[in-house]
C-alpha cells in the first residue's frame, strides 16, 4: 500500500508539472484584470480645447501669443475665439461652441439663472480699480446721486452692469431712476463720445483707452468701495467632469502667465499691444493698475460675494429666478499639475 501511495504521489506531481505553466498564465491574467479594475483610468487628452477670451483676459492672451497651450497639450487641438464681453462668451460656452473662458462677476449669474450650462472652475483676486463709470469732462454729474434721470451705457449682464447696480444702491437711487442703454463696449464708447448717453460704465482695457483718448472723460467712480470686480474661469459641466486634469493644467498655466506678466511688464505690454492693436500707453495703464492675479479655486469668501451679486440682480428683477451660486462651482481638484 505504501508503494502504491508513492506511485500516486509521483503521478500527481507529474500532472502538476505538466499543467503548472498553464495554471500560472491563467492566474497572471486574472491578477492583471483585478489590478486594472482597481487602478484609476488615466485621463485622456481632449481632442480639442476651445478657449474663449476677451480683451481683458491678458493671462489667456499671453498663453495664446506664446503658444503655451499647444506645447502643454500636444495631443489636443487648441483653438481661440474672441468675444466683446462675458455674456456673449458664456452663451457660446452654454451651446457647446467653446470649452473654457474668462468673464467678470455678473455674466455667470445671468447664465446660471437662465439655466445655462456653466461651471465655475477658477477665480482671480478682486480688481476694483480696473472698472469705472465715466462722464464727460464738462458733465454736470458730480456725484453718484446725480445719475438720477440720466442715460447710462453698459454691457447688459456684465461686470459693469453690477458696478452700476452697486453705485445706485450707494447713492440711495432705485433702478428705475436711470435710463439704461445696453451696449457692448465698442458701441458704448461711440455713444458716449457722441453725447447719446450721459455716462458709460466699462472695464479695462476699454477704460484705459477712453482715459487716454482725446475725449478725456472724467472718472465719476471706480469699483473701489462698490464692487470687487472678480474674474472667473468657467467651463461646461461635461468638460469639467471628463477632463479635470486638463482644467487643472490650464489654471496652473494661467497662474504662471500672471507671474510672468508681473515680472516682465514691458515685454508683456508689447506682446499684448501687438495682439490687440491698442497703443502701448493704453496697455501700460491697463497693466499697471491690474493687481497680481493668480488663479485659484473659488474660496468661501468669493462664493459669498458672488451670491451677493446674484441676490442683488434678483431683487431688482434683472434675472428671472434666484440662484445658489455654490451649485455651479466645481469642487477643487487635488494635487498640483506640472
Amino acid at each position: 500500500m505504501k508503494f502504491i501511495g508513492q506511485i500516486r504521489k509521483q503521478g500527481a506531481l507529474h500532472l502538476l508539472g505538466k499543467w503548472l505553466p498553464l495554471i500560472l498564465i491563467i492566474a497572471a491574467q486574472f491578477l492583471a484584470v483585478r489590478l486594472y479594475a482597481a487602478t484609476p483610468e488615466v485621463e485622456k487628452s481632449p481632442p480639442q480645447i476651445r478657449i474663449g477670451f476677451q480683451k481683458s483676459a491678458i493671462n489667456l492672451i499671453l498663453l495664446k501669443q506664446r503658444g503655451t497651450l499647444d506645447a502643454l497639450f500636444p495631443n489636443s487641438k487648441v483653438t481661440w475665439s474672441e468675444f466683446p464681453a462675458g455674456p456673449q462668451l458664456l452663451e457660446a460656452l452654454s451651446v457647446g461652441s467653446i470649452d473654457f473662458g474668462l468673464t467678470g462677476d455678473a455674466p455667470p449669474v445671468f447664465a446660471q439663472s437662465a439655466g445655462k450650462d456653466v461651471i465655475y472652475v477658477g477665480a482671480e483676486p478682486p480688481k476694483p480699480k480696473t472698472s469705472a463709470i465715466l462722464v464727460p469732462a464738462n458733465s454736470s454729474i458730480k456725484t453718484l446721486k446725480d445719475l438720477k434721470g440720466k442715460r447710462i451705457a453698459f454691457q447688459k449682464g456684465s461686470s459693469s452692469h453690477n458696478l452700476v447696480v452697486r453705485a445706485l444702491k450707494k447713492a440711495g437711487l432705485s433702478w428705475s431712476d436711470i435710463d439704461p442703454a445696453y451696449l457692448p463696449p465698442a458701441e458704448g464708447r461711440a455713444a458716449f463720445e457722441k453725447g447719446s448717453v450721459d455716462a458709460w460704465a466699462v472695464w479695462d482695457p476699454y477704460y484705459a483707452a477712453a482715459e487716454l483718448s482725446s475725449f478725456k472723460p472724467r472718472v465719476l467712480t471706480t469699483g473701489e468701495g462698490l464692487s470687487d470686480n472678480n474674474s472667473f474661469y468657467l467651463s461646461s459641466a461635461s468638460f469639467t467632469q471628463n477632463y479635470p486634469e486638463t482644467i487643472k493644467k490650464l489654471l496652473v498655466a494661467l497662474t504662471e502667465a500672471d507671474q510672468y506678466i508681473s515680472s516682465n511688464k514691458k515685454e508683456s505690454a508689447i506682446a499684448y499691444s501687438n495682439y490687440s492693436g491698442l497703443p502701448l500707453d493704453v496697455v501700460y495703464r491697463f497693466v499697471d493698475r491690474r493687481p497680481v492675479a493668480p488663479t485659484t479655486p473659488l474660496s468661501a469668501k468669493t462664493i459669498a460675494e458672488q451670491q451677493r451679486v446674484a441676490d442683488a440682480f434678483y431683487q431688482l428683477v434683472l434675472i428671472p429666478k434666484p440662484i445658489v451660486v455654490s451649485e455651479a462651482v466645481a469642487k477643487p481638484i487635488a494635487g498640483k499639475s506640472k
